[in-house]
C-alpha cells in the first residue's frame, strides 16, 4: 500500500518487480521514509528509512524531514513508527543531507512522551556531533524541565556508539552488521545488514559500487541502493562528473552489481535522476539485472 497520495509520483516498475505492499506486523518490512538527495524536492524528504520487526523500529539515516515522515507512516497504520518508539537510528556517514534530521529525531519524540535515550550509531565523529546537538539545544531542555511541561526525564539524551565494521548491534529482534563503503572522499562510510528471524536486508548507504554489498547481500532479500542516472550524468559539468563518478553509483554499475548479488529485490532510493526518468533508471539497471528492482517513493512499504 502507498502510505501517501505523492508517493505515486515518479513510480517505475518492471513487469517482474512487486509495487509496494501493505503493512504486516507479522513480517519484517522496509519503510521508505525519505528516498531523496540534497536537492530540496517537495515529493521526497531526505535520506531516511525504517526496518520495522515485530513492533520495533530501526531507523537508518536521519535525513530532513525523518520525524514528519515517521509520523505520517504512523497515522497510516505503522504503529511501530509512532513518536516514542523512535529509540535507535544507525547513520551511514555523516554528510548533511543523511543527518539533517538528527536534532528532530533527538528532541521531537522526547517532547512526545518517549521515555528513554535515543541510541545512535554511526561512524567516527557522530559522538561529537550528538554532543554539539545537545549543547546547542540546552535551553530548551532548560525550559522543558524546570516549568510546568510534563516530560520525561531522559527521552532527550542520547548515547553515541561509533562503530567499525562487523556487528555492531543484536537483541531479540535483528542483529545488525556494519560493512565499510567507499564514498569518495568520505574517510568513514558504513553499509549496514538486518537479519532477522524472515528477512535479510541491505542498506548500501552513499557509496560507489563496492565489493561489500555484494558479500553483505549474497542472496538477501532486500538491496537497498542508491543510485543515479547515467544518462543524465553525461550532461553534467566535468568536476560533477568526477565527483559522482568516484562517490556513487549509476544505473549499469548498479545493474552489475546486482547480477552478482542477486537480491530477491532491489530497492533504488537516494536518486540523481537529472534529465532522466526514474523508469530510465530503471531500464539502465535491467541491462544487467534481471531481478525484480523499484525506484522507491517515500512512504513505501516493501
Amino acid at each position: 500500500m502507498v502510505l501517501a497520495a505523492c508517493a505515486a509520483a515518479g513510480r517505475a516498475q518492471t513487469p517482474a518487480s512487486p509495487g509496494p505492499g501493505r503493512y504486516d506486523p507479522a513480517r519484517t518490512q522496509v519503510v521508505l521514509l525519505g528516498t531523496g538527495t540534497p536537492n530540496p524536492d517537495p515529493a521526497r524528504s531526505g535520506p531516511a528509512l525504517a526496518i520495522v520487526v515485530h513492533g520495533a523500529a530501526y531507523l537508518v539515516d536521519a535525513g530532513p524531514g525523518v520525524v514528519r515522515k515517521a509520523a505520517a507512516a504512523q497515522l497510516a497504520g505503522v504503529a511501530a513508527l509512532a513518536q516514542p518508539n523512535l529509540k535507535i537510528v544507525f547513520i551511514t556517514h555523516l554528510h548533511s543531507d543523511h543527518t539533517l534530521g538528527l536534532p528532530d529525531l533527538i528532541f521531537s519524540p522526547w517532547v512526545l512522551e518517549r521515555a528513554v535515550p535515543l541510541e545512535v550509531y554511526g561512524p567516527p565523529g557522530i559522538a561529537a556531533m550528538t554532543d554539539h546537538l545537545e549543547r546547542a539545544y540546552a535551553e530548551d531542555v532548560r525550559i522543558r524541565t524546570t516549568g510546568g511541561q510534563p516530560h520525561t526525564d531522559s527521552g532527550y539524551v542520547v548515547h553515541a556508539h561509533e562503530i567499525d565494521s562487523g556487528v555492531v548491534y543484536r537483541d531479540s529482534n535483528v542483529t545488525v552488521t556494519a560493512f565499510r563503503v567507499d564514498h569518495g572522499g568520505v574517510r568513514d562510510a558504513f553499509g549496514y545488514r538486518f537479519v532477522t528471524r524472515d528477512r535479510t536486508i541491505v542498506v548500501s548507504g552513499d557509496t560507489r559500487p563496492t565489493e561489500a554489498v555484494v558479500t553483505q547481500c549474497a542472496g538477501c532479500d532486500v538491496l537497498v541502493h542508491e543510485v543515479y542516472s547515467l544518462e543524465g550524468w553525461r550532461t553534467r559539468p566535468p568536476g560533477w562528473q568526477r565527483y559522482h563518478a568516484v562517490a556513487h553509483t549509476s544505473g549499469e554499475d548498479l545493474g552489475r552489481l546486482a547480477a552478482r548479488a542477486q537480491p530477491k529485490l532491489l530497492i533504488l532510493t537516494h536518486g540523481l535522476t537529472w534529465t532522466a526518468t526514474p523508469a530510465e533508471i530503471v531500464s539502465e539497471v535491467r541491462r544487467h539485472f534481471a531481478g525484480p528492482v523499484v525506484y522507491a517513493n517515500d512512504l513505501e512499504i516493501y
